[in-house]
């Protein structure tokens, strides 16, 4: 069965999701991951997108948060403060899907700068919403490609917390969940007892030397490493036919 590494990587994703779910969706691959899941083994997904539509059904791939085909279907549309008080802040969302510059081996998140940050190299957007989400959901999820630019040992700086320096970090902030998992075009990692990612599952025809070259640490790997399953057929074609048609998300690596 031939796909790419993107749609592989969507595929993973979704199947992270419960059934019983409510996910803060952001756009591109967890946009096309939550859909995947409330399609086929997570029909009561319920999708919270940061703009204020709470179980939203978008037809087609919104191109912002703040795209019309959000509303369409959705249970209610509330302002954006309103979704980050009484959804995000109040404890009401399981999961959270992020990404960033930087990502380092306790899953903090970069998105502010690179460098010094009075003296950046390069300066970023920001947050956003970012730490707000990786401070009050349960579970977070990362989609990124990898690399060793993407992945140092220790972030430039911490936008959004993941176990800080370990679980004890965390905890100390008075933080509760945390990184689930770390979703690559090379592999699946997740997080041990101390909070440091390590490599649960390469994707197929991927070899630990691949990762190691593009990881800015030596990552462990699991004693049990297993492999990414392959995508579904019909998973496959809900992202092809139904989900992203005109590859705007999964045209990358064909």
């Amino acid at each position: 069965m031939n796909y790419t590494n993107s749609e592989l990587m969507v595929v993973a994703a979704a199947r992270e999701l419960e059934n019983d779910d409510s996910v803060l969706v952001g756009i591109g691959k967890p946009n096309l991951a939550c859909n995947v899941a409330k399609r086929t083994h997570a029909p009561e997904l319920r999708m919270v997108y940061e703009s204020g539509t709470i179980g939203s059904d978008p037809s087609k791939p919104p191109l912002s948060i703040g795209d019309p085909v959000l509303a369409s279907g959705a249970i209610s549309i509330e302002p954006m403060r309103n979704n980050f008080n009484y959804q995000l802040q109040a404890g009401r969302l399981d999961v959270g899907f992020l990404g960033g510059a930087q990502i380092d081996k306790y899953g903090n998140i970069n998105s502010t700068v690179i460098g010094d940050y009075d003296d950046p190299i390069v300066r970023l957007p920001g947050s956003g919403g970012a730490c707000e989400i990786a401070g009050h959901v349960d579970r977070t999820l990362i989609i990124t490609p990898h690399s060793e630019r993407r992945f140092p040992e220790e972030v430039d700086f911490i936008t959004s917390p993941g176990f800080v320096g370990g679980r004890e970090g965390r905890k100390e902030l008075g933080l509760s969940g945390g990184p689930e998992a770390v979703i690559t075009d090379l592999a699946v990692c997740r997080f041990d007892e101390h909070g440091e990612m390590y490599v649960d599952a390469l994707h197929p025809n991927v070899t630990r030397e691949a990762v190691l070259d593009r990881t800015g640490w030596e990552i462990e790997f699991a004693d049990d490493l297993g492999t990414t399953p392959d995508p579904h057929e019909e998973e496959l074609r809900l992202i092809r036919e139904d989900l992203d048609p005109d590859e705007l998300y999964t045209d990358q690596d064909k």
